[in-house]
């Protein structure tokens, strides 16, 4: 479903909106009321935000369901909502929490990805494989030059990730002429959470990894970047980081593996 006037990227869509199927899974896009209210409810589930969460962007969105082939059960889901280019950016989710005006400039396509969630009881890997097949199938059909969200740790405390934010910053910061600025009071910037470390200290890996959640290690191994702060999101039970993927700059290996999994069987 989209509410804006998306009439050309929707064209370039299948009819049955079926996006991808592979092994016991298919990812395909919300047809109707019915398909997004069960986004919706898992959403629910995985934020704890009550019986059903949703919010004025969804009807900008387009919703991608992965669910079982067989039973139909959902595993999960996220949205994603097309830009023609960075003088689009204040529609979207995350121009709520940064300041995005370092990215106002920027030409190409950009797809922002969200409420991005895999149901809690679901631990098989296919699932992750497929929701990254079926976003790399929507940036290949729509010509998307940057890929962008919100990447959420569970939680409010920001303390519980100090090694993650310690690795973000050594390794992971948005360029300067792209870095997203502080926007909310709402915000701790890594600068502070680090505090209490010398400058020669780095982050121990194998913890940061631990503490990284999976939509944001994805987006860190195709060359992601993210900003120097992390918004704390007392509404849905998180705190954030702005995230943004240059498609430009994912390794060559990285996009075939890829589209080996947007191609269709």
């Amino acid at each position: 479903m989209a509410g804006r006037d998306d009439r050309g990227a929707l064209a370039a869509l299948p009819v049955s909106g079926v996006l991808l199927e592979k092994g016991s899974y298919r990812a395909r896009l919300a047809l109707g009321a019915d398909d997004v209210l069960a986004a919706q409810r898992l959403r629910a589930r995985c934020f704890a935000t009550g019986t059903v969460d949703q919010d004025q962007f969804d009807a900008d969105c387009l919703h991608v369901l992965i669910e079982c082939r067989s039973s139909g059960a959902l595993a999960g889901c996220f949205r994603l909502m097309l830009l023609e280019s960075g003088q689009e950016l204040s529609q979207s989710y995350s121009s709520q929490f940064y300041d995005l005006s370092r990215l106002v400039g920027f030409s190409g396509r950009m797809l922002e990805l969200g409420r991005f969630c895999l149901d809690p009881g679901v631990l098989d890997a296919d699932v992750l494989r497929l929701a990254w097949g079926a976003v790399t199938s929507m940036v290949d059909r729509q010509g998307v030059a940057l890929l962008f969200g919100c990447s959420s740790f569970a939680g409010t405390s920001p303390e519980a990730y100090i090694e993650a934010f310690a690795l973000l910053q050594h390794r992971h910061l948005a360029p300067p002429l792209r870095r997203p600025g502080l926007k909310v009071a709402e915000a701790r910037s890594f600068t502070d959470l680090l505090q209490g470390r010398s400058a020669q200290q780095k982050p121990d890996l194998k913890q940061a990894q631990a503490q990284l959640p999976p939509l944001l290690r994805s987006y860190l191994a195709m060359g992601g970047w993210v900003s120097d702060h992390v918004v704390v999101d007392a509404a849905l039970n998180t705190c954030h980081v702005f995230t943004g993927l240059e498609v430009t700059a994912i390794p060559a290996a990285r996009k075939r593996l890829l589209r080996g999994v947007a191609e269709p069987l």
